[in-house]
């Protein structure tokens, strides 16, 4: 299932971080620091599946040597708390191949960041070896200040706006979506949050139960339940680093409860969306078998009659299902009993044909 994830931090030397360390890093090369003479060498990571800058139309060429890249950005701050950079962070879709992936992230780059003056920095990392194997994601390092053929000038604040994140977000659910579609898997991905997604859902089983399209109240009501759970805690930097050597400190702990909670939730909508197709493959059985049998035996002038007397029956059997699906308790009595009201309906309804032939007979 695609998973949607955007999130954006700064990278602030007030945290004790930098922005060479934290493109080295990303990017598995080795990058020496001009302003503390410190050394950041990470070549011996794996997982670095794609790296890429990409610049303005008028960023001076050195912009494409990422050691040169980040000792300008880290040279141009004169403050012991700059911020230096900003870091965005996705998850890319299992579903999409390499290429892809990669031109997800670049075009994305290229319309919402380089060609507002930024300097994009994009690192495609894969699964971590002993983690969830559909855990693709890449790591995007972007400029905080403007840049011109000469360097890097003044820092841009409205590429601080809150407005302008939310933007970023909806911008990449949808950039994910048409990439999902163009692949041809029927995935999609939602920026809001869960509980906005499983209000939603439950809005749209409403609608669907009032206009009498059960099979569609059915699904929105299984989507409500996924969504039924809490979003995974954001962890620091320095917290997954410790949760990744394996170190259980008291974030990760909370981190891997909620994970584990999600799963469980994700389990019991899986269960519960089988029934469901079963439930609606049963009825429909029924359905066909109960209008089978019914002209087999109802006489042609009284087909008005028989809808009248089925119509009210139906509503009661779907509001019926309705109830079991989302309790989950009670199914095998419910079919029986549903089984049970037919067949009543169907010998009350011989009945009352027989009676009434009885009487025009004895009319004649």
């Amino acid at each position: 299932m695609a998973i949607y994830h955007l999130r954006a931090t700064m990278i602030s030397r007030s945290a004790g971080r930098s922005a060479t360390a934290a493109a080295a890093y990303r990017s598995a090369e080795r990058i020496e620091d001009h302003r503390t003479g410190l050394v950041f060498d990470y070549r011996a990571r794996g997982g670095v599946d794609h790296v890429e800058t990409l610049a303005p139309a008028d960023a001076p060429a050195w912009v494409q040597d990422r050691a040169a890249l980040w000792n300008a950005v880290e040279l141009a701050e004169t403050r012991k708390n700059s911020q230096v950079a900003r870091e965005i962070r996705v998850a890319l879709p299992h579903e999409l191949d390499h290429a892809q992936r990669v031109e997800l992230v670049r075009a994305f780059c290229q319309r919402e960041f380089v060609e507002r003056g930024m300097v994009a920095d994009i690192a495609l990392h894969a699964p971590g070896r002993e983690g969830d194997e559909r855990n693709h994601h890449a790591h995007i390092l972007l400029t905080t200040r403007e840049i011109g053929p000469e360097g890097f000038t003044t820092k841009n604040r409205d590429w601080n706006a809150k407005e302008l994140l939310e933007g970023w977000r909806e911008a990449w659910a949808q950039d994910t979506n048409r990439a999902l579609e163009r692949c041809g898997t029927h995935e999609r991905v939602d920026h809001r949050t869960l509980e906005a997604q499983r209000v939603e859902a439950q809005e749209r089983a409403l609608e669907a139960r009032a206009r009498g399209d059960e099979a569609e109240a059915l699904r929105e009501t299984v989507r409500a339940v996924s969504l039924d759970r809490q979003p995974l805690p954001q962890l620091s930097a320095g917290a997954w680093q410790l949760k990744e050597r394996g170190i259980e400190v008291a974030a990760v702990q909370v981190w891997r409860e909620v994970k584990a909670q999600a799963a469980e939730v994700a389990r019991v909508a899986q269960e519960l969306a089988g029934k469901t197709r079963d439930w609606l493959e049963r009825v429909t059985e029924r359905a066909t078998e109960q209008l089978r049998n019914a002209v087999d035996r109802v006489a042609p002038n009284a087909w008005d009659e028989f809808f009248a007397a089925a119509a009210p029956g139906a509503a009661v059997a779907s509001e019926a299902l309705a109830r079991d699906i989302e309790a989950e308790r009670q199914q095998e009595a419910q079919r029986e009993a549903t089984e049970r009201e037919a067949r009543e309906r169907l010998q009350e309804q011989e009945r009352e044909e027989h009676e009434r032939h009885r009487g025009d007979s004895h009319g004649l």
